[in-house]
């Protein structure tokens, strides 16, 4: 059921209460980066204890994004829309009353639930909404300046609580924005649907779960266990034969979970591996800057949070400046001005030692801020664009879905660096010879968002990208002319 025509006042309205969602969920994560060593001091937690905090609700997101987008395309958005932001508000004042790490991190799984109804649905609300190119381009550039706003004010926010009251305060703040974020949406935001319901896909879902899981564990506890212990070898076999079976799988569904034909687009493609190479940068980067400047430095919460207002800043400024230049000159230039700033930025520390000094970490902060703040919007326009309005819940999940894998694995695969190489030495001694193989694997990311916003941004990209999209509108007139003239 397609939404009912709305006023400017009204789209925008629904914009601001889409955005609210993400306000919450991005501000969860950037505030508890800066609260991780004060739980990691009153949980007596280690590196890897720190990295489920954040994996735990990363890896449920990213194996629930496509469900939820395609479940609100077949009962509708709004209704499910309402019920992450219900399920979200209650999970962080769960997490809030966390005795332990086992309880914080189960409830940081119910949070995400929760979470994985509100971002690709908001999305879906807003593609739905804003029907018009640049007026959508426009909007998901608002969007990724709520990305921004959450990073700078994430920092201050959480150092401030941290400080002041204590880490459980930080989750005390998706409260009222939640319940606020709630009663706007009954009274505001349209019911809608899509024309043609998806079915569900537990064989699927199952395997993605399992996937993301084994292959997420296996990267976090192999510093730990060994790289050839039978734990994590049989980790990794689980992972492949995974993989394997949503290959096999998945083809032969007539609604399948993940729809494999979105991959014959080089834009789409293009956009779901630049998604999971530039929030792995972004997860492995905030998680090494938050131990080096509390844990090396020295420095408070709220210290920490305000040497990391530089590069939230710049990313706030510049999300919808590259929201507009999507809208008017595609997304070719902001991607590659955001891989070439993270890949300078990645190779300012890998190489010189950016840490070192205030003039180097300073840039290094910006140049990050910089690059991050232009490759959101082309991310998720490139991953809408030419898709069938009917699949949009879909494309928009599965691109919210690269960036949670990609933070899930930033943070498990530098987490797990870092331990290897700090080993059993302080953090103070072994810290920037141990986070130089980290920083070097973030300047690779940033280079592979260069790289692939070059190589699917051309007109043979484009091209790809509209005889996916016939495809994908011819295959249900197919079906529902097979339907009608069955006997």
């Amino acid at each position: 059921m397609p939404p009912p025509e709305l006023t400017l006042r009204r789209r925008m309205l629904v914009l601001a209460i889409c955005c609210m969602s993400l306000l919450i969920v991005s501000l969860d994560n950037t505030v508890l980066n800066v609260a991780l060593p004060s739980m990691a001091r009153e949980f007596d937690t280690s590196i890897s204890g720190m990295q489920w905090t954040i994996d735990a609700y990363t890896l449920v997101l990213a194996a629930l994004l496509m469900l939820a987008g395609s479940t609100a395309d077949r009962v509708g958005r709004r209704r499910i829309f309402k019920a992450g932001l219900v399920i979200f508000t209650i999970a962080s004042v769960l997490c809030s009353l966390a005795p332990n790490l086992e309880s914080l991190v189960a409830f940081r799984m119910i949070q995400a639930v929760g979470g994985s109804m509100l971002n690709p649905v908001a999305m879906s609300i807003i593609t739905n909404t804003f029907t018009k190119p640049v007026e959508r381009a426009r909007a998901i550039g608002v969007w990724g300046g709520v990305v921004g706003i959450s990073m700078a004010a994430g920092p201050i926010i959480g150092g401030v609580l941290v400080d002041s009251v204590g880490w459980r305060s930080i989750f005390w703040i998706n409260l009222p924005v939640g319940l606020a974020a709630l009663l706007l949406t009954m009274r505001y935001v349209p019911e809608s649907r899509a024309p043609r319901p998806r079915r569900t896909d537990p064989v699927g879902q199952l395997l993605v779960i399992v996937l993301l899981g084994t292959l997420t564990y296996a990267i976090i506890e192999a510093p730990t266990a060994g790289l050839t212990s039978p734990l994590i070898i049989g980790l990794a076999a689980a992972a492949l034969l995974a993989l394997l079976g949503l290959l096999a799988y998945e083809p032969r569904r007539a609604d399948p979970l993940i729809d494999l034909r979105f991959f014959r687009s080089a834009p789409f493609s293009g956009a779901t591996v630049i998604a999971v190479s530039a929030f792995a940068a972004l997860g492995g980067f905030l998680f090494l800057s938050t131990l080096y400047l509390q844990n090396v430095r020295g420095l408070s919460a709220l210290d920490a949070g305000v040497w990391m207002l530089p590069m939230a800043a710049v990313t706030l400024v510049c999300a919808p400046l590259s929201g507009s230049l999507v809208g008017s000159r595609g997304p070719r230039l902001p991607l590659l001005i955001a891989g070439i700033a993270m890949t300078a930025s990645g190779v300012l520390f890998a190489a010189f030692d950016a840490e070192t000094t205030n003039a180097t970490l300073f840039l290094g902060y910006v140049l990050f801020g910089l690059g991050f703040g232009f490759v959101n919007a082309p991310i998720t326009n490139t991953a809408v664009s030419g898709m069938p309005r009917a699949q949009a819940g879909v494309a928009a999940a599965v691109a919210s879905t690269s960036r949670q894998i990609g933070q899930t694995l930033g943070v498990a695969v530098i987490g797990a660096v870092l331990a290897s190489g700090i080993g059993a030495s302080s953090y103070a001694t072994a810290f920037t010879e141990a986070s130089r193989p980290a920083w070097w694997i973030i300047t690779g990311c940033g280079l592979a968002v260069l790289l692939l916003g070059a190589l699917t941004s051309g007109r043979w990209a484009r091209e790809t990208a509209r005889r996916t999209a016939e495809r994908l509108d011819a295959a249900p007139q197919r079906a529902l002319a097979d339907t009608t003239l069955a006997p």
